[in-house]
């Protein structure tokens, strides 16, 4: 059983950075910020879980079975990850790529505490073994003084010296062959990824985030902490969420770069909304998307509610979709999640001949790039991500590491899709760099 306990408060922006601050105490830290984005979807501004009072890890191996059992057993909240490499129990796949993060390929737990903020209201949801530190916390909290905080905390990262996992010359030639592939009809398309990393590197994880969130103001923005392994997130895709019996994905596939200029900016909004080869690569995926839900859904309900509208972050004009369906009530959430993982978005059309390929010609392993990050509520909804625009960070191997791809189509040329990749890539190597 949990207790709520409901506080106002005035400057919101400097209560989540003292919340932020206060998480690091914490073996398990998931912090999600919508950063004020708002649509009929979204249930609240920010979310913070913290102290597990019970978890599961688990590699690939049944691992979807085994969180349906951890899942259903635990009937409360549950806070968590998905690794992109959880393909390998939905379908007969492997990963044998480099891994220099090394995060469990699932992991979740359940938070003794979570703090909610709506609007200028902060909710303590705590169990009942530590609800008489709801008070002691919120004191904590609202006492840290942030510019003492940011000075304990200000040894950033120095001279850190990003390196591509492939060169130009390698990813042309990927690129090429991914092509023959479509020419033979094997594939319609194909989402390519590349690694940059650095290694032997100290960053200060907390920091990072704070200068990548300014950056990126994005819907899904994560902070998780993992003992010594961090996400650090500007995600602006959600790839699953459920609402009683409503389920809702908003992939997004077309990117284009903002200008400065307010005329510019708009023209290449305008660009990015009538580009054909754009519009074709989100419409492949709304398709896939249309039948992974249909798996699951009440026959007829599968609805596109928009299809390859544009929506503008501080970085990107982005071109998104919402596809929704009905379940069935007693429809299990983590059967839900298991027969449309891992999302089209970052996979590509058929899924399955796209994940064989990803698997042969990129030159790292995905990892928690291009999984999920999310919660299970206690009524069975649940609300998941999709990694991107993300800094993983080993600090025991003291790896960073950060990922980014394009989808290819019929249509692609190897340059602009490398300039695509670059364009993704600006914000992570700004705040490294």
């Amino acid at each position: 059983m949990r207790k709520k306990v409901s506080f106002n408060v005035q400057d919101i922006s400097t209560i989540k950075e003292a919340i932020l601050h206060w998480s690091l105490q914490f073996y398990e830290v998931i912090w999600l910020d919508s950063n004020s984005h708002t649509n009929k979807y979204t249930t609240f501004d920010a979310l913070l879980a913290v102290d597990a009072l019970t978890s599961i890890k688990t590699d690939t191996a049944n691992a979807f079975e085994d969180l349906k059992t951890y899942q259903s057993g635990i009937k409360d909240w549950i806070f968590g990850y998905l690794s992109y490499d959880l393909k390998n129990d939905v379908e007969n796949l492997s990963s044998k790529n480099y891994d220099g993060v090394e995060f469990p390929e699932l992991y979740f737990f359940q938070p003794k505490k979570i703090i909610k903020i709506i609007g200028n209201t902060i909710e303590f949801d705590y169990l009942n073994m530590v609800d008489d530190e709801i008070e002691t916390d919120f004191k904590a909290i609202t006492s840290i003084k942030l510019e003492k905080a940011n000075k304990i905390t200000s040894d950033v990262e120095k001279n850190v010296h990003i390196k591509m996992r492939i060169f130009k010359d390698e990813y042309f030639n990927h690129i090429s062959k991914i092509l023959s592939h479509i020419h033979r009809g094997d594939i319609y398309e194909v989402n390519f990824c590349q690694e940059f990393y650095a290694e032997n590197t100290k960053i200060n994880a907390i920091e990072v985030y704070k200068k990548l969130d300014s950056i990126s103001k994005a819907p899904f923005a994560t902070f998780l902490k993992l003992d010594d392994k961090y996400l650090l997130s500007a995600s602006p895709e959600r790839y699953l969420k459920k609402i009683e019996n409503k389920i809702i994905s908003q992939p997004i596939k077309g990117t284009a770069r903002r200008s400065e200029n307010p005329i510019e900016d708009e023209e290449l909004k305008k660009i990015l909304e009538f580009d054909v080869k754009e519009r074709a690569e989100n419409i492949m995926i709304v398709d896939l998307v249309r039948n992974d839900l249909s798996k699951s859904a009440i026959k007829g309900s599968v609805e596109v509610e928009e299809l390859c509208k544009i929506y503008t972050f501080n970085q990107v004009h982005q071109m998104i979709s919402t596809v929704t369906a009905r379940v069935e009530e007693n429809t299990n959430p983590v059967d839900l999640i298991k027969k449309t993982f891992p999302m089209g978005s970052m996979t590509g059309a058929p899924k399955f001949s796209a994940m064989t390929i990803i698997e042969e010609l990129e030159s790292f392993k995905r990892g928690l790039y291009s999984g999920a990050v999310g919660f299970f509520t206690p009524e069975n909804d649940f609300d998941f991500n999709v990694v991107i625009r993300s800094i993983l960070y080993n600090e025991a191997k003291e790896y960073v590491s950060f990922s980014v791809g394009s989808a290819i189509t019929a249509m692609s040329t190897p340059e602009f899709e490398y300039q695509e990749c670059l364009l993704k890539a600006k914000a992570m190597r700004q705040v490294l760099e």
